[in-house]
């Protein structure tokens, strides 16, 4: 009796959790259409979390990182020149490090890490579609339902104009979420191409009885298990669905990201394009890629005499966007170099605690008379306004998950080959992450400073289980 009761105590907190991290998909498939609802039911998962998790949580060596870190911004907003701006900064960061905290701790398997990369696919498709929409069908509207609930206002040719934005604010944010969505849909991409040859190939070898079973049923994680055995017929299909959608997401999310008209975006999905080819060992890809992003470079930066050549079959629209050729007259206040060495100048000024945190935007527009949100660059605007001390812990916990993660990847005996590719996927939107916030600045939309914060959870959640299982073997032995 007592077992069975301890059974069914066992079994409604397993749903309960199951339950949690449903509702965390679901707000991924709806964040880019409704903020609210989206913020909402990942703080509600977020609280339920740290309710039933809270010592797990509370002994990770990781989240006390990240205390340390809240308590040293807050010290540096009591110290800002203008108080009520560097508090209000700090929503921004800390809600944030508690939805990582308590999403580190939901997220374990690479079941999840898959559900979560197909709720993030799935729900790009229709703001995709409304930017292509908007600028090359002159989409503009404005539509309001219970208030603030579904808010989506398009604004017609995009902002800046001829630059798709969709739904959100402006063309660069916009291309930031799509690279981390085009990262992780090519890594889904090439795990159902890689599915589908294994069982072409099998189903080949299997005509005439003599296959091998290829099954879903009883698969966790609900992708076909390599055959372990021979004799058997080859008698479930793999349906070629999944396959085409995401052929589909991966070239509309890659043709609006190219339209977005931002030159990091691009350089970013080439980069990844080159690294999954790499890991794949596709070397005839990794060639065609690097001629063609020579071919651009050489157009763009080429002496005239050799750049004239390329630009017979680069169009102007890449060479002279990466040139500035297309915007001649821009202010030197607008670029990043003046940008950049302003904030390194305000960092010096003040090292240890900042100048407060949203205090960049006012003190460069009474010095370049231009007003302007951010330096783009995320680790000079923290040392500018949070010091030094700040961003160097900052830096140094996104360092830790960094190399925990490439250890796991590399050395881990208790991941399966197939796992490998989503994991690397997730690891290869994080290092994605981080180059987009070397020139810009991805903190101040919610929508993708909160999917950020989860791919960071996501990948964290695994270490930490794996290094788990990796200690306690190395007890056993």
């Amino acid at each position: 009796m007592l077992g069975a009761s301890l059974n069914k105590v066992f079994d409604y907190f397993k749903s309960r959790w199951q339950s949690s991290w449903n509702y965390s998909l679901w707000a991924l498939l709806i964040f880019p259409l409704s903020p609210l609802v989206g913020a909402v039911t990942v703080g509600i998962v977020s609280l339920i979390t740290w309710l039933k998790q809270s010592r797990k949580i509370n002994r990770r060596p990781l989240n006390w990182g990240f205390a340390l870190l809240s308590v040293l911004l807050i010290v540096s907003a009591g110290f800002a020149q203008d108080k009520t701006a560097a508090f209000l900064g700090l929503f921004n960061l800390l809600p944030f490090f508690l939805l990582f905290a308590a999403h580190s701790a939901l997220i374990q398997t690479f079941a999840q890490l898959r559900q979560m990369a197909w709720a993030l696919v799935i729900g790009s498709m229709p703001v995709a579609i409304m930017g292509l929409g908007q600028l090359f069908l002159g989409w503009s509207f404005k539509f309001e339902f219970v208030w603030v609930v579904f808010s989506w206002t398009i604004k017609p040719g995009g902002n800046p104009p001829g630059r798709i934005a969709s739904l959100f604010l402006h063309a660069n944010t916009f291309a930031a979420y799509l690279v981390i969505v085009f990262i992780l849909s090519l890594g889904l991409w090439i795990e159902q191409w890689r599915l589908g040859m294994r069982y072409w190939k099998l189903g080949i070898r299997g005509r005439g009885g003599e296959g091998q079973h290829f099954s879903t049923r009883g698969c966790a994680n609900g992708y076909a298990q390599w055959p372990r055995g021979r004799g058997e017929r080859l008698t479930v299909p793999q349906s070629p669905v999944p396959f085409l959608f995401l052929t589909l997401a991966v070239i509309t999310n890659f043709i609006a990201l190219i339209f977005t008209n931002s030159r990091n975006g691009w350089a970013i999905a080439i980069f990844a394009c080159l690294a999954y080819a790499l890991y794949q060992g596709w070397r005839i890809l990794v060639g065609s890629v690097a001629a063609l992003v020579s071919s651009i470079l050489l157009a763009a930066f080429a002496p005239s005499s050799v750049a004239h050549i390329f630009r017979w079959v680069v169009p102007a629209f890449f060479w002279a966007r990466l040139n500035d050729d297309m915007y001649p007259d821009r202010p030197v206040a607008l670029m990043r170099k003046t940008q950049w060495e302003f904030a390194w100048s305000l960092a010096q000024q003040h090292p240890w605690t900042g100048w407060g945190l949203r205090s960049f935007s006012t003190l460069y527009k009474a010095k370049m008379q231009i007003p302007l949100g951010h330096p783009h660059n995320l680790f000079l605007m923290l040392s500018a306004e949070t010091g030094f001390p700040s961003a160097f812990l900052f830096c140094g916990l996104l360092a830790w998950i960094l190399i925990t993660s490439v250890q796991l990847l590399q050395n881990s005996k208790y991941i399966d080959t197939g796992d490998k590719l989503i994991f690397f996927s997730y690891l290869l939107a994080f290092v994605g992450w981080i180059l987009l916030n070397t020139v810009d600045v991805t903190l101040f939309d919610f929508r993708l400073n909160a999917l950020s914060w989860l791919i960071l959870a996501a990948i964290t959640g695994v270490v930490h289980r794996y290094h788990e299982k990796d200690r306690l073997a190395s007890r056993q032995n």
